[in-house]
């Protein structure tokens, strides 16, 4: 009888852990597979836009950069050499020396 008491809380234990237990069986749900969406054949063709709106004209250039100096010229050509001039009737033609030099 001595261990009477500790027997009974025992069971009375083991008792109410198992009754805690006792679940009703899990409920199964069937989930649908995914809907593959096909397309359909193509549908017919639309009418022809409007013609658009004509742009802006553009802005005007800029001035170019001026351009570069030709290469000079050859040199021309001697000329012919003309004809001594005569002297007139009495006339004197005076010759001068040129100035010294400094």
């Amino acid at each position: 009888m001595k261990h009477s008491i500790v027997t009974t809380v025992a069971l009375a234990a083991l008792t109410l852990t198992l009754a805690a237990c006792d679940r009703p069986a899990p409920t199964v749900v069937t989930v649908p597979g995914p809907t593959v969406v096909v397309p359909g054949p193509a549908g017919p063709q639309g009418a022809p836009g409007n013609t658009g709106n004509t742009g802006s004209t553009g802005s005007t250039g800029s001035t170019g950069s001026t351009g570069s100096t030709g290469a000079p010229g050859m040199p021309g050509n001697d000329g012919v050499k003309g004809e001594p001039g005569k002297s007139g009737d009495g006339t004197t033609v005076i010759i001068t020396p040129p100035a010294p030099k400094q």
